[in-house]
């Protein structure tokens, strides 16, 4: 331990400090035992195995208090939202959140905590990272097209209302005007990503093994067959190739993991296809509402535009949220090029539609 013992007793900031500590230290204990309650196999002991090593770092505070702990403390406020989270929901959403919570930690600053605590914390960032990697990788294809659906569904259709309003067109016109770039966005979005999906994973299919390869495993030569070859033309070096060989003739399957772990990213044609559909009308029905109110052209488009502000800001915050990056900052950044756009085109429509009149 670092500077455990002290020539003189701890002080008052001190104390609080490692009570702070110890309630934060229990309280993510916690989270990881509630997320291992929704998991099984292996992704369920790693998280009780952090579960654990949290318990390590409470004693690491009890031993430093002794008489002094006093009564119980809650966490601080991040990590009771994500308790709150992880009981509720228990999904990759939360993990992303526990590995911003992990990047956090302030041991490396901290005499009183121990180095070992401090490379503790900053190993559990990568295998909550890790944990997290698996549930990203399984909604990355649906929840791009579903994202990127809401977010261009939200600037299209504001920018499309707000050239056609500046132009000094009337509120049935933008109406419509809105109403025919949502149906005709969603159409073309979902169209898009079905061939682009699609098209990604027949390019993937391209790559995998045969099927008439794979009959043939049973059959080669264990002493000289080929099948090494197969994977050092994949680019394994001839040890590798030579020890996946090995293991596919043992179960008489020729796969390749990565190819598969590809296929699950991807997603599917039909998926993506309904996700941005369904996101992007979502998204462009959001600055068209208060027109369907009655709204006039320029009160609307105000409250249009602060309408969708903040759902972009929402957007951006559970982007960023999910890929680990600071969730204010990918929240502003949507906001300041939603509404970018917006802008450059509202001018647009002040420009031609003065030219016009």
């Amino acid at each position: 331990m670092n500077n455990v013992g002290f020539e003189s007793l701890p002080t008052n900031s001190d104390v609080r400090r490692w009570q702070q500590y110890l309630a934060d230290e229990r309280a993510e204990a916690a989270v990881y035992r509630d997320l291992a309650g929704r998991r099984s196999g292996e992704e369920r002991e790693i998280l009780l195995a952090l579960s654990e090593a949290e318990g390590r770092h409470e004693q690491h505070w009890l031993d430093l208090l002794g008489d002094r702990v006093g009564p119980p403390r809650r966490g601080d406020i991040r990590t009771r939202v994500l308790g709150f989270f992880a009981r509720q929901f228990g999904s990759v959403f939360v993990l992303a959140l526990a590995q911003r919570a992990e990047a956090r930690s302030p041991y490396e600053a901290d005499v009183d905590a121990t180095a070992a605590m401090a490379a503790d914390e900053r190993i559990h960032e990568e295998v909550v990272r890790g944990l997290a990697a698996r549930g990203r990788s399984r909604l990355s294809g649906n929840f791009r097209a579903a994202v990127f659906g809401a977010n261009d569904g939200l600037v299209s259709n504001l920018s499309l209302v707000a050239g056609v309003s500046a132009s000094g067109a009337s509120t049935a016109t933008v109406l419509l005007t809105g109403v025919a770039g949502l149906l005709a966005g969603a159409l073309s979005m979902g169209a898009g990503e079905y061939v682009s999906v699609r098209s990604q994973r027949e390019l993937l299919e391209a790559s995998a093994p045969g099927h008439h390869a794979s009959i043939a495993v049973s059959d080669l030569d264990v002493d000289a067959n080929e099948l090494a070859l197969v994977y050092r033309a994949r680019g394994m070096s001839p040890d590798d190739a030579a020890a996946r060989a090995a293991e596919m003739l043992a179960d008489h399957t020729l796969r390749d993991p990565q190819v598969d772990n590809d296929h699950e990213a991807v997603g599917t044609g039909m998926g993506a296809a309904s996700s941005s559909f369904a996101f992007f009308a979502s998204g462009a029905v959001v600055p068209i509402l208060p027109f369907l109110f009655g709204m006039g052209s320029f009160p609307g488009l105000l409250l249009g535009g602060l309408l969708v502000g903040c759902a972009l800001l929402a957007t951006g915050a559970i982007v960023g949220l999910l890929s680990g990056a600071p969730p204010l900052r990918r929240a502003l950044r949507q906001l300041v090029i939603g509404f970018a756009a917006a802008a450059a085109t509202y001018l647009l429509g002040l420009i031609f539609g003065g030219s016009l009149g």
